[in-house]
């Protein structure tokens, strides 16, 4: 079995030993996804490492580990295709929409192509503060921050931190301006 503390590190690892255990994770994400809303809810203790109230997921959801490695906080939305690659951790925080198709994603591949035919991986995790808004089809990237009450744009590729009450979209992703008082009208 490959260390939790590897997984999440960000070192070169061969995914191979945990193909098994990651099946075994994606019949409960089968189950889920076939369930309706009120099982869902009682089946979200099992899926994610923790999960606050009020969290509401529409189907079908993603998650090569079924949720194993995901925090959810309180009163958080995930809209439909959301695509989680929890790899590593994933922090959500409280009051967090995800709008349809986003992709959080903790696991990438080596560039040198001799790595990658080995099947080597690394992982980082990601953190989503309070607050936060990812719009439609947006990926986040391994190790990204997004700061409390950001808001993500519909399309965006987030590679690098955001920080706390901003506007940011792009690909890449960049900080368009500062979210204000005047955005309030």
């Amino acid at each position: 079995m490959i260390d939790e503390e590897i997984l999440r590190s960000g070192v070169l690892y061969d995914p191979a030993p945990l193909l098994k255990d990651q099946q075994e994770r994606l019949e409960l994400l089968r189950s889920f996804n076939a369930s309706a809303a009120p099982e869902r809810e009682k089946m979200m203790c099992s899926l994610f490492a923790s999960v606050g109230s009020s969290v509401y997921i529409e189907t079908p959801f993603y998650a090569n580990w079924a949720g194993q490695r995901v925090h959810i906080g309180n009163n958080v939305y995930i809209n439909f295709l959301c695509c989680m690659v929890d790899d590593a951790p994933i922090w959500i925080g409280d009051r967090v929409m995800l709008g349809p198709r986003v992709t959080l994603c903790t696991a990438s591949h080596p560039l040198s192509a001799s790595l990658r035919s080995e099947g080597l991986q690394y992982n980082k995790e990601i953190h989503i503060a309070d607050d936060v808004w990812i719009s439609s089809h947006a990926f986040i990237g391994p190790g990204v921050s997004i700061g409390r009450g950001s808001v993500i744009g519909a399309g965006s590729v987030v590679l690098s931190d955001i920080p706390e009450g901003v506007l940011a979209y792009g690909v890449p992703a960049r900080v368009i301006r500062d979210i204000t008082e005047d955005d309030k009208k």
